[in-house]
């Protein structure tokens, strides 16, 4: 018989992964009293894929957790976004709304993260890095997740040390678009939710301090006379370090994903643009780099046998734009809230029962919101419909502050202006599948 590997801790609540969503879930789990341990396989500062741009949605939750923001420490602020295509130009502000501020933040993951593990760390959170989660500990009576095994790694993710158990009675998995843990519990994703790819690099550029989001909304499979337009966008913005993100996304509602070189859509993309604007090979900081965009709640269960899901490990990326930090901490926030409250139950079965909660929370606050998201996928999949929304939305600017809003998930809940009230309405209405 093997025996079993030590225990190296028990906490009331181990959080997997510190990027945004298990970051910010043992910040408000420790704030609430929680004993909370935190697991990272890397070590900080450590890069992600990502634009590194924040919406008003983002940034709400940044000041929900009390976390600073100012200039001087690296977070550069943005007024809006910025829309091209179909031969037009136009800047959209963000709205003024009385749920959310009027500005966004661009702020590079390398630092993003770590800003947000950190301060985890000052409300109580302990962080155990360069440890390797390696599967989930299961009670043997109730077959229920009890903790973790992980492994100690360097560097380069190679091991370090001998295989150790960390124990707590709720794990909450913010592994990312890997999503081990959810996979090792037999939580698949779901080929009936949208999925996308995104790739990135950097460009030193004198458009590093521009404070506006840039979305470019033609992104074609080939010479434009002679293709498809592909539903996604580019994407610029500027970091205020010298460098600009650039990068693009592209769903798989059209039949040219996976089969696109997107290394190479995005070399021809950015060779259509000023050369002054310093986007050239010459002026590239790092290599291309891609990842997944896991959407629409595509991976379900979010709670099973002890194991909450969070962020992208439970597919909560918006369809309708690709961005995924916002929803990553809002599930976050949920989840704590969720899972003090089970806590502070008097035995295990009302624990359960508050745990279980979980999905539906996710559900009433994302669901409709999501499904509508999907629908807008399956639409834009068709490139006669991204041509035409392209050339005759764009020169509306009424229609498109409205797209802004419903795109971007923007809107007062109470009162709002008639756009507010519609979306608010679409969403409440929509089944949340």
């Amino acid at each position: 018989m093997t025996p079993s590997p030590p225990t190296a801790a028990e906490a009331d609540v181990i959080v997997v992964g510190a990027g945004p969503a298990g970051s910010t879930a043992a910040h408000y789990l420790a704030r609430s009293g929680v004993d909370v341990l935190l697991l990272e396989k890397t070590a900080f500062p450590r890069e992600k894929v990502c634009g590194d741009g924040l919406t008003p949605r983002a940034v709400k939750e940044l000041i929900a957790m009390g976390l600073p923001t100012p200039p001087e420490d690296g977070w550069i602020r943005n007024q809006g976004l910025r829309i091209l295509g179909g031969g037009m130009r136009l800047e959209l502000p963000w709205p003024d709304l009385a749920t959310f501020p009027d500005y966004g933040l661009v702020r590079p993951r390398l630092d993003f993260d770590e800003a947000l593990a950190r301060h985890a760390v000052a409300s109580g959170a302990t962080l155990l890095e360069r440890t390797n989660v390696t599967g989930p500990v299961r009670d043997d009576a109730t077959g229920r997740v009890v903790g973790v095994t992980a492994r100690p790694v360097d560097e380069r993710g190679r091991r370090t040390g001998e295989e150790v158990v960390y124990r707590a009675p709720v794990v909450l998995a913010a592994d990312g678009t890997s999503a081990r843990l959810a996979l090792s519990l037999g939580l698949a994703k779901r080929d009936d939710r949208p999925m996308g790819v995104a790739v990135r690099t950097y460009f030193r550029s004198p458009r590093h301090d521009d404070d506006w989001l840039e979305s470019w909304l033609e992104l074609w499979d080939g010479e434009p006379q002679r293709s498809n337009l592909l539903p996604g966008y580019g994407w610029v913005f500027g970091v205020g370090d010298g460098t600009s993100n650039v990068g693009l996304g592209i769903l798989n509602s059209s039949s040219a994903f996976g089969t696109v070189d997107y290394k190479e859509l995005l070399r021809r993309w950015v060779a259509t643009m000023p050369p002054e604007w310093g986007y050239t090979e010459d002026n590239q900081v790092g290599e291309v780099r891609g990842a997944a965009l896991p959407m629409g709640f595509n991976r379900t269960p979010h709670y099973t046998d002890g194991v909450l899901l969070l962020g992208d490990a439970g597919g909560m990326v918006n369809p309708f734009n690709g961005e995924g930090i916002a929803y990553a901490m809002e599930s976050a926030r949920l989840a704590a809230d969720v899972v003090t409250q089970a806590l502070a139950r008097p035995d295990a079965a009302a624990r359960e029962r508050a745990l279980q909660a979980y999905p539906q929370v996710m559900k009433d606050a994302l669901g409709g919101y999501y499904t509508l998201g999907r629908v807008f996928v399956q639409l834009i999949g068709n490139p006669h419909v991204m041509k035409v929304a392209t050339r005759y939305g764009l020169p509306r600017p009424l229609l498109m502050r409205f797209t802004l809003k419903l795109l971007a998930n923007l809107t007062d809940p109470r009162g709002g202006d008639a756009m507010d009230r519609l979306i608010n309405g679409l969403t409440r209405i929509a089944p949340a599948a």
